[in-house]
């Protein structure tokens, strides 16, 4: 039988700061390979056993979760927008009620879009293995098989030790390591990986016995979404009502129906920067040092050094069980045993207002993205990249004019009803309130240089008067 995966896409990240973010978080970034995580995320869950996907995200995301299936040939089934971030209860009932819609027997596969499984076919095996459990009623869940006595993950009480699906007795919240070693001993206990297979009508049956507050507001949410650009806004006001509630916590713990299969392939959450160093690790390894091209590490045992910047070397001499990772605006430096708290340097920067702590200097847009180059009082330099077709909405500004030079690519730049061609090593001048539009009309991305001067440069000085995006 074929099942619909639902891709959840919307969570923040923050244990991998400063190269994951609020504005643009690790599912959507290239960390273990060439692909984001969401990429291959998609990849493992297409072909023969699975139909097109349908993805859980938010407004925020709805354009990056577009264009990175689009790169990879994936067509999605759906595109669902949050409205706000309410865990993976409700996001799982819509689903559920989604593909209910057409198949109230239809199965679908429910997981995280920022985890890593290297073998896609023995995943599939397994998913496989728990299919006809699903088709009877069970709410089927995938553990795997522990490796370490890991305190970062769940777990779950498996009825036996066979791959299954076997009974799951219970959930096990995060351990201590004395714990964590004594149920991995008894061989029975499982890492849970936060995926689920079940029939659309038992996971909405599972709802309105264990969890019935749920129904109402997602019904109505999905009842009232309105359709936008390809994308389905679900309704924000009765969304914004649920409770804020994991699955595991709305529904399977209250529930009596639950299996479990066990994976022992390789599998990572990727939850942190030591599990990202761990996930580098291979024959060529020396020392246990894992280094980018623009890292080098001098002397060093069991270290990540890692540059996302190309004009930054990352240079560690005399290092041991030390993480250092930079982008173009910070630096993280952590002993390796305190990777999981990472997120307390989000919390440190947003009590102190740094950019940092949530938004990169560069920014993700429909049509393409934007990064500072330069920031001062009274005046700002971008560097602007339009894909090919693209264009940004006919907008002004009460408080800046702007300058726009081109360097690769042309430009069709509208400024009040004056409509120009600007090729490389031309350029054209906003004047402050000018109603202007800019637009790639070519082949190729476009690139420029903008120069903004004003009192205040802040992103909500924009008045838009036409969208091809829908963006207010």
């Amino acid at each position: 039988m074929v099942m619909t995966p639902v891709l959840l896409a919307g969570g923040s990240g923050t244990r991998l700061w400063p190269v994951s973010r609020k504005s643009f978080p690790k599912q959507f970034a290239p960390l273990v390979g060439e692909e984001s995580l969401f990429q291959a995320s998609a990849r493992r869950l297409s072909g023969v056993r699975f139909g097109a996907p349908l993805v859980m995200t938010n407004a925020d995301f709805r354009f990056i979760v577009a264009e990175q299936l689009d790169q990879i040939g994936i067509a999605p089934s759906a595109i669902l927008i949050e409205p706000s971030g309410r865990n993976t209860a409700p996001a799982i009932l819509a689903a559920a009620l989604t593909v209910a819609r057409t198949d109230p027997e239809g199965l679908l596969l429910v997981a995280p879009s920022d985890h890593v499984v290297p073998d896609a076919e023995a995943f599939g095996r397994a998913v496989e293995l728990g299919v006809p459990a699903a088709q009877m009623g069970q709410i089927v869940t995938f553990g795997i098989t522990p490796t370490r006595p890991e305190t970062g993950y769940g777990y779950m009480e498996a009825a036996g030790a066979g791959e299954g699906p076997v009974t799951l007795k219970r959930f096990v919240e995060k351990p201590d390591v004395a714990t964590a070693e004594q149920m991995i001993a008894q061989g029975n206990f499982l890492w849970n990986a936060g995926i689920f297979l079940f029939s659309a009508r038992t996971m909405i049956e599972a709802f309105r016995a264990h969890a019935p507050e749920f129904f109402a507001p997602v019904e109505e949410a999905l009842g009232t979404a309105k359709t936008d650009l390809g994308f389905l806004r679900l309704a924000p006001a009765p969304w914004d009502s649920l409770p804020d509630l994991s699955i595991d916590y709305a529904v399977l713990e209250k529930a009596d129906n639950l299996s479990v299969v066990r994976f022992s392939g390789h599998w990572s959450d990727l939850g942190g920067w030591d599990a990202v160093w761990r996930e580098a690790q291979d024959a060529t390894t020396e020392r246990g040092n894992v280094t980018d091209t623009r890292s080098t590490a001098i002397d060093c045992d069991n270290v990540l050094l890692r540059s996302q910047d190309e004009g930054i070397e990352v240079v560690g001499i005399g290092l041991k069980d030390v993480m250092v990772v930079t982008t173009n605006d910070a630096v993280l430096v952590a002993g390796m045993d305190r990777a999981q708290e990472v997120r307390k340097a989000v919390s440190a920067l947003k009590s102190k207002g740094a950019r940092q702590a949530e938004t990169f200097l560069r920014d993700h847009r429909p049509w393409g993205w934007f990064e500072t180059l330069a920031l001062a009082d009274r005046f700002q330099v971008k560097r602007i990249v339009v894909n090919p077709g693209a264009a940004l909405s006919l907008q002004s500004h009460f408080h800046r004019s702007e300058h726009w030079i081109v360097v690769s690519g042309t430009a069709r730049v509208t400024v009040n009803e004056v409509v120009t061609l600007v090729t490389e090593n031309q350029s054209i001048y906003v004047p402050l309130g000018a109603v202007h539009r800019m637009e790639n009309p070519g082949k190729v991305p476009m690139v420029l240089i903008e120069v903004q001067t004003g009192v205040y440069l802040g992103e909500d000085d924009i008045v838009r008067y036409e969208d091809v995006y829908s963006r207010g």
